[in-house]
């Protein structure tokens, strides 16, 4: 619902601020005091065309500025799209802005933020219908007519189950598809994953091998230095030269000095016993570097078996994976999609069942959806067409037009034909009106804009008040070429709407005025010789004056009727709660 309304330097709208409530909501003033210059304004804030001309004079920029309370049916959608935007602030509110500047750039924000036009043109959609500036009535979106009609025919619980049925299928349909691809190519793929998987098996590979065969590579490469390094420091520890004596024995000739020393000196014992371990630590690494000299092996053979078991391992991670544990792992995929396309006809047989049972589901589904949708329809033509004779067009007609499409791949009907169908259904549908004799019924897309084509929207959102969503509509010009008579109806069906929607309507019709839950007089004024645009909220004694100058000049007769109309109004909302 639209809370706030500010303007600001919009054509002859200096600075207006509005505080707008539920219900219905009239405006009324002298022709050019700016009614529909307010209107204009919350046009182009829905996104309608920013044309500098509207920026007043010696103004250099022009803004207009609505906040919107969240609280019906809409908000979830709203906040949809916020959510996807990053511009959700506070969960119960939402402000849109729109300024245009006299170089002709124009900028739009939600929520403080600047957004782009689409982005303030789908926001708005959702907020606010406009009929006047025709653009903006939902109702002539041939895409939301569908929606509206599941609505007034409470079919949702059937669609629900619709659209399971209509994702499995989809489902199905996704696998059988992969399935079919993959065995058109089956044979090429058998036979290089056969391959593959071969390769890899043949190898034998085990995780770790290859650092093991690096260094037993290592080892053969350099058998002749280790052995020479070995045998140095064996020579060393315990054969010696005829020129140097071993370590060993040197070490063995200080042990048994400090031991004659240790006899004599008590104190010194754990010297010698320190030699004595010295001389078990060089007796164990000679006899390691022995046993080391062993296992020392000169086997040209064997390095090369290494060597080519290396370039087998670096092929094959070369072409698998940067490991051996990768590439047993391709093996192993390579297997799954063997057994898979081994197995594919079995389950293409299966999900070809699937798909025709699930087909059938939805035949079943579909054409009992579409069965309530055409009862419903009889339902809402007769009651517009009610509607439309209350507002003196008593010749209207209006119909739903039902479209299907046929397609071989479609859903099978008992005839043997098969249908187009999509996520909402078997059927395309479209309203149609014929607002007078002889023209036939045409797309309300289509139909010419005016009082009438006002009075038959009126009459569309009177009968889709439940059905319709958006919070905020408004009717400019639905007076026009209506009397007095007609106009206390279209008064009563203005308020009746505006039980379920908040309801703005400019009016010259005190007749209809009067239904107002909230009054407004938009007068036009001079000051400092430049013209304003002042509204005012009127209530009690000024509203009286205002429906009587309506009725003509102010006299005591116009202001009795005045009162006498208002009285009738307020009686007939009385017998209505």
């Amino acid at each position: 619902m639209l809370t706030e309304l500010r303007i600001h330097n919009f054509a002859i709208i200096e600075a207006l601020e509005l505080q707008l409530g539920p219900g219905l909501l009239v405006f009324t003033g002298e022709t050019g005091a700016g009614k529909s210059i307010i209107m204009d304004a919350v046009e182009m804030l829905l996104g309608g065309r920013a044309d500098p001309t509207l920026i007043r004079a010696e103004a250099d920029l022009a803004r207009v500025e609505a906040t919107f309370q969240l609280a019906g049916p809409e908000k979830d959608a709203v906040h949809d799209i916020l959510r996807r935007e990053d511009l959700l602030d506070d969960p119960h509110f939402l402000t849109l802005s729109r300024e245009i500047r006299r170089e002709g750039r124009h900028i739009a924000r939600v929520n403080g933020r600047t957004v782009n036009l689409t982005l303030l043109k789908e926001l708005g959609s959702l907020l606010v219908d406009i009929h006047g500036q025709s653009e903006h009535l939902s109702l002539l979106d041939v895409r939301a007519h569908l929606s509206l009609l599941d609505r007034y025919a409470g079919v949702e619980t059937r669609l629900d189950d619709y659209r399971k049925t209509y994702q499995n299928l989809l489902a199905i349909r996704r696998e059988l598809n992969e399935l079919r691809a993959a065995q058109a190519d089956a044979d090429r793929r058998t036979e290089l994953l056969t391959y593959q998987a071969e390769e890899i098996e043949a190898a034998r590979l085990r995780p770790g091998e290859e650092e093991t065969l690096r260094q037993e590579r290592d080892r053969l490469a350099n058998a002749e230095s280790l052995a020479a390094l070995a045998q140095q420091a064996l020579t060393a520890l315990d054969e010696g030269t005829p020129d140097s004596p071993a370590a060993t024995d040197l070490l063995g000739e200080a042990s048994q000095a400090l031991a004659k020393l240790a006899g004599i000196d008590a104190a010194r014992a754990a010297l010698a016993e320190q030699a004595a371990a010295a001389e078990e630590t060089l007796a164990d690494l000679a006899r390691s570097l022995r046993n080391y000299l062993e296992t020392i092996e000169y086997n040209p053979k064997r390095l090369e078996e290494t060597e080519e078991r290396l370039d087998l391992i670096h092929r094959l991670t070369r072409k698998y994976g940067g490991s051996i544990e990768a590439v047993l792992d391709f093996a192993a995929e390579a297997r799954r999609q063997l057994e898979t396309i081994t197995g594919a006809a079995e389950r293409i047989a299966e999900l070809e069942a699937a798909e025709s049972a699930a087909l059938t589901e939805l035949a079943e589904r579909g054409l009992a959806l579409s069965e309530k949708r055409r009862q419903a329809a009889q339902q809402l033509s007769q009651a517009i067409e009610a509607e439309l004779d209350d507002l003196r067009m008593a010749s209207a007609r209006f119909a739903v037009d039902f479209q299907r499409r046929p397609d071989p791949h479609g859903i099978p009907l008992p005839d043997g034909a098969r249908l187009a169908f999509d996520a909402n259904g078997l059927d395309r549908v479209e309203f149609l009106v014929a607002p007078n004799p002889g023209e036939g019924l045409k797309p309300l897309a289509r139909i010419a804009s005016g009082g009438e084509t006002s009075r038959l929207m009126l009459a569309l959102k009177n009968v889709l008040a439940r059905a319709d969503q958006v919070p905020t509509l408004i009717f400019d010009e639905i007076d026009q070429g209506i009397g007095g008579r007609v106009g206390g109806t279209v008064g009563e069906k203005l308020w009746n709407l505006g039980r379920a929607h908040q309801v703005l309507v400019i009016t010259h019709l005190p007749q209809l005025a009067v239904f107002g839950d909230s009054h407004y007089q938009v007068q036009k004024i001079v000051r400092d010789g430049r013209t304003l645009t002042r509204v005012e909220k009127l209530d009690g004694e000024p509203r009286t004056l205002e429906l009587a100058q309506m009725l003509g000049e102010v006299t005591e007769g116009t202001l009795r009727s005045a009162h006498d109309i208002l009285q009738s109004a307020q009686a007939f909302k009385a017998s209505k709660t």
